[in-house]
């Protein structure tokens, strides 16, 4: 999802010169590999928007395999980027690394200040090494290495397999096939009381995109909307969009996860970026792609 937006963006922008690499083309975990790769290609700037993501679900069943596999696609593709003189490198963090409950809405200060959200934690220990890897490396090598920390992120080629896709993405599929299968209710975990905040993928590539042309310095960066909703909220909204008719059942069994993760995106702000897309708008156009690309799960 990332991936193809900061594709778009580059190509919008003019750019022809983009050299990207499917998972099946390049095992980024393999640290030969990798730096074969950057040996081969020589890029000058480097977007990492690879990781291996998922929902509360998978982050909390798949704990090894989403800090191991991080941990090594981070650390290979970042020192490669070191041995090869990259330019400049944009690693893209997540929400998830500050603590369960910081004060909102999350300043980058907030790093570190206190315990992470238990269910996601080897993810966001992952990515908090990211982006000290990216200070040490400037710190040590001079490097141009920036951090980005978004927001929770939707849009077209998003996951939609119930088992690994955060929540947006299950809703939109789950909401479609209770539609289209005439069920009369949608189960949806927890009690629908969190907030979050989601930035169109469109909107992340834009400001990575503003990021590298215009930032510098050693801290990272939130990138976000500054705006959240409950999941009640969005779920509402997500059947409104689908145009399922039927009831919200909600699973008070199921975790919650953290109360809110609302970023603190005034720094983006001050420097003269802002989101385009409002959330209604943008789950009109995901709807649509989703649609447009429907997939068949087998699970």
């Amino acid at each position: 999802m990332v991936g193809s937006a900061l594709v778009r963006k580059l190509q919008a922008e003019g750019f022809s010169n983009i050299i990207t690499r499917t998972s099946s083309e390049l095992d980024l975990r393999n640290q030969a590999a990798v730096a074969s790769f950057f040996e081969q290609e020589r890029p000058d700037y480097v977007f990492l928007a690879a990781a291996k993501v998922g929902g509360i679900l998978a982050n909390n069943i798949y704990r090894a395999e989403f800090l191991y596999d991080n941990l090594l696609i981070e650390a290979n593709i970042i020192h490669s980027a070191y041995q090869t003189s990259v330019k400049k490198l944009l690693f893209l963090g997540s929400s998830c690394i500050y603590p369960k409950l910081a004060p909102q809405p999350l300043k980058e200060e907030y790093l570190l200040s206190g315990f992470l959200e238990e269910t996601n934690e080897p993810y966001a220990i992952a990515k908090i090494t990211g982006i000290k890897l990216c200070e040490a490396y400037r710190s040590q090598y001079g490097c141009n290495f920036i951090s980005a920390m978004p927001t929770n992120l939707y849009g077209p080629n998003d996951n939609y397999d119930l088992q690994g896709s955060h929540v947006l993405p299950a809703l939109i599929r789950k909401f479609h096939e209770a539609k289209i299968n005439g069920q009369s209710t949608v189960e949806v975990w927890g009690t629908g009381s969190p907030k979050r905040e989601f930035l169109h993928a469109d909107d992340l590539a834009a400001a990575c995109f503003f990021l590298m042309e215009n930032y510098d310095d050693a801290l990272f960066v939130n990138i976000g909307t500054g705006e959240d909703v409950t999941i009640r909220e969005v779920a509402e909204l997500i059947k409104e969009t689908v145009g399922f008719t039927g009831e919200l059942r909600w699973n008070t069994d199921k975790p919650d996860g953290t109360p809110r993760k609302l970023m603190d995106v005034s720094k983006l702000h001050n420097m003269g970026w802002k989101h385009t897309t409002e959330l209604k708008d943008g789950l009109q156009r995901t709807y649509q792609d989703f649609m447009a690309n429907e997939v068949v799960y087998v699970e």
